[in-house]
Protein backbone atom coordinates (compact mmCIF):
# COMPACT_ATOMS: atom_id res chain seq x y z
CA UNK A 1 0.00 0.00 0.00
CA UNK A 2 2.80 2.53 0.96
CA UNK A 3 4.37 1.95 -2.96
CA UNK A 4 0.60 2.84 -4.28
CA UNK A 5 0.42 6.09 -1.79
CA UNK A 6 4.15 6.67 -2.62
CA UNK A 7 3.53 6.64 -6.90
CA UNK A 8 0.26 8.59 -5.70
CA UNK A 9 2.31 11.84 -4.43
CA UNK A 10 4.61 11.61 -7.35
CA UNK A 11 1.54 12.42 -9.72
CA UNK A 12 0.46 15.13 -7.67
CA UNK A 13 -2.54 16.36 -9.18
CA UNK A 14 -2.42 14.62 -12.31
CA UNK A 15 -3.38 11.44 -10.02
CA UNK A 16 -5.78 13.42 -8.74
CA UNK A 17 -7.62 14.58 -12.50
CA UNK A 18 -6.83 11.28 -14.29
CA UNK A 19 -8.07 9.45 -11.15
CA UNK A 20 -11.58 11.01 -11.23
CA UNK A 21 -11.74 10.45 -14.83
CA UNK A 22 -12.08 6.78 -13.86
CA UNK A 23 -15.63 4.92 -14.01
CA UNK A 24 -16.83 3.68 -11.04
CA UNK A 25 -14.62 5.74 -8.28
CA UNK A 26 -14.95 9.48 -9.79
CA UNK A 27 -14.21 12.04 -7.12
CA UNK A 28 -15.42 9.65 -4.60
CA UNK A 29 -11.94 8.11 -4.33
CA UNK A 30 -9.84 10.96 -6.37
CA UNK A 31 -10.95 13.80 -3.90
CA UNK A 32 -10.02 11.91 -0.82
CA UNK A 33 -7.01 10.13 -1.96
CA UNK A 34 -5.59 13.42 -2.79
CA UNK A 35 -5.94 15.39 0.35
CA UNK A 36 -5.41 12.48 2.61
CA UNK A 37 -2.95 9.79 0.91
CA UNK A 38 -1.48 12.37 -1.22
CA UNK A 39 -1.19 15.58 1.18
CA UNK A 40 -2.40 17.74 -1.40
CA UNK A 41 -4.40 20.98 -0.59
CA UNK A 42 -8.59 20.59 -0.51
CA UNK A 43 -9.45 23.10 -2.70
CA UNK A 44 -7.64 22.55 -5.66
CA UNK A 45 -8.25 18.63 -5.08
CA UNK A 46 -11.94 19.35 -5.81
CA UNK A 47 -11.32 21.97 -8.61
CA UNK A 48 -8.81 19.21 -10.51
CA UNK A 49 -10.98 16.26 -9.11
CA UNK A 50 -14.01 18.18 -11.04
CA UNK A 51 -11.91 19.24 -13.91
CA UNK A 52 -10.80 15.28 -14.20
CA UNK A 53 -14.70 14.37 -13.90
CA UNK A 54 -15.77 16.25 -16.90
CA UNK A 55 -13.31 15.08 -19.41
CA UNK A 56 -14.83 11.78 -20.54
CA UNK A 57 -18.22 13.50 -20.34
CA UNK A 58 -18.73 15.09 -23.77
CA UNK A 59 -17.23 11.57 -25.04
CA UNK A 60 -19.92 9.93 -23.64
CA UNK A 61 -22.90 11.77 -24.62
CA UNK A 62 -22.04 11.66 -28.11
CA UNK A 63 -20.57 8.15 -28.42
CA UNK A 64 -22.43 5.99 -25.76
CA UNK A 65 -25.64 5.21 -27.58
CA UNK A 66 -23.39 4.35 -30.94
CA UNK A 67 -20.39 2.20 -29.19
CA UNK A 68 -23.41 -0.03 -27.24
CA UNK A 69 -25.37 -0.57 -30.43
CA UNK A 70 -22.11 -2.12 -31.92
CA UNK A 71 -21.40 -3.66 -29.06
CA UNK A 72 -24.47 -5.65 -28.83
CA UNK A 73 -23.78 -6.89 -32.55
CA UNK A 74 -21.65 -9.42 -30.69
CA UNK A 75 -23.09 -11.94 -28.69
CA UNK A 76 -19.77 -13.21 -26.71
CA UNK A 77 -20.53 -9.83 -24.80
CA UNK A 78 -24.04 -10.10 -24.06
CA UNK A 79 -23.03 -10.40 -20.49
CA UNK A 80 -21.23 -7.05 -20.65
CA UNK A 81 -24.31 -4.97 -22.75
CA UNK A 82 -27.07 -6.02 -20.44
CA UNK A 83 -25.18 -5.33 -17.35
CA UNK A 84 -24.56 -1.70 -18.86
CA UNK A 85 -28.67 -1.81 -20.14
CA UNK A 86 -29.54 -2.34 -16.75
CA UNK A 87 -27.46 -0.09 -15.13
CA UNK A 88 -28.24 3.02 -17.36
CA UNK A 89 -32.09 2.24 -17.42
CA UNK A 90 -32.05 2.23 -13.24
CA UNK A 91 -30.64 5.40 -13.53
CA UNK A 92 -32.56 6.74 -16.38
CA UNK A 93 -35.78 6.20 -14.81
CA UNK A 94 -35.08 8.60 -12.17
CA UNK A 95 -33.72 10.96 -14.70
CA UNK A 96 -36.59 10.93 -16.67
CA UNK A 97 -39.03 12.05 -14.58
CA UNK A 98 -37.30 15.11 -13.29
CA UNK A 99 -35.49 15.63 -17.13
CA UNK A 100 -32.23 18.59 -15.75
CA UNK A 101 -32.87 18.47 -12.06
CA UNK A 102 -33.33 14.90 -11.91
CA UNK A 103 -29.87 14.94 -14.00
CA UNK A 104 -28.07 16.91 -11.94
CA UNK A 105 -29.37 15.49 -8.48
CA UNK A 106 -28.13 12.16 -9.92
CA UNK A 107 -24.72 13.12 -10.80
CA UNK A 108 -24.14 15.12 -7.61
CA UNK A 109 -25.33 12.67 -5.04
CA UNK A 110 -21.48 10.65 -4.60
CA UNK A 111 -23.24 7.04 -4.13
CA UNK A 112 -21.94 4.27 -6.36
CA UNK A 113 -23.42 3.85 -9.74
CA UNK A 114 -23.98 7.66 -10.17
CA UNK A 115 -22.30 9.97 -10.71
CA UNK A 116 -21.09 11.95 -14.05
CA UNK A 117 -20.58 8.72 -16.30
CA UNK A 118 -23.74 6.95 -15.40
CA UNK A 119 -25.19 10.16 -15.51
CA UNK A 120 -23.88 11.05 -19.20
CA UNK A 121 -25.01 7.78 -20.11
CA UNK A 122 -28.44 7.71 -19.37
CA UNK A 123 -28.64 11.16 -20.47
CA UNK A 124 -27.72 10.11 -23.68
CA UNK A 125 -29.75 7.41 -23.88
CA UNK A 126 -32.73 9.34 -23.39
CA UNK A 127 -31.96 11.37 -25.95
CA UNK A 128 -31.31 14.84 -23.89
CA UNK A 129 -30.20 18.20 -25.45
CA UNK A 130 -26.12 17.87 -25.23
CA UNK A 131 -25.42 21.30 -24.45
CA UNK A 132 -27.79 20.98 -21.45
CA UNK A 133 -26.48 17.78 -20.68
CA UNK A 134 -22.82 19.22 -20.93
CA UNK A 135 -24.16 21.70 -18.04
CA UNK A 136 -25.80 19.33 -15.80
CA UNK A 137 -23.24 17.73 -15.71
CA UNK A 138 -20.99 20.03 -14.95
CA UNK A 139 -23.42 21.64 -12.33
CA UNK A 140 -23.77 18.01 -11.01
CA UNK A 141 -20.28 17.55 -10.81
CA UNK A 142 -19.41 20.74 -8.93
CA UNK A 143 -22.11 19.76 -6.32
CA UNK A 144 -20.45 16.35 -5.60
CA UNK A 145 -17.00 17.36 -5.73
CA UNK A 146 -17.99 19.82 -2.98
CA UNK A 147 -19.48 17.95 -0.64
CA UNK A 148 -17.25 14.79 -1.28
CA UNK A 149 -14.26 17.62 -0.46
CA UNK A 150 -16.53 18.88 2.70
CA UNK A 151 -16.82 15.48 4.22
CA UNK A 152 -13.55 14.40 3.18
CA UNK A 153 -12.22 17.71 5.33
CA UNK A 154 -14.70 17.57 7.96
CA UNK A 155 -15.07 13.41 8.52
CA UNK A 156 -11.90 11.86 7.68
CA UNK A 157 -12.70 8.87 9.45
CA UNK A 158 -15.52 7.69 6.73
CA UNK A 159 -12.78 7.14 4.24
CA UNK A 160 -10.28 5.48 6.87
CA UNK A 161 -8.18 8.37 7.49
CA UNK A 162 -7.44 10.05 11.19
CA UNK A 163 -6.22 13.68 11.73
CA UNK A 164 -4.81 12.49 14.97
CA UNK A 165 -0.79 11.23 14.72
Amino acid sequence: MQGVVAFLRELGFWGVFFGSAVPLTEQRAAIPLGIWAMELPPLPVMFVSLLGSLLPVPFVLLFFNGILGFLRKFRRLDFFTRFIDRKVRAGSAKIERYKEIGLILFIAIPLPMTGLWTGSAAAAFLGFNFKKSLLCAFLGGLISATAVTAISVFFPALFGYSTAG
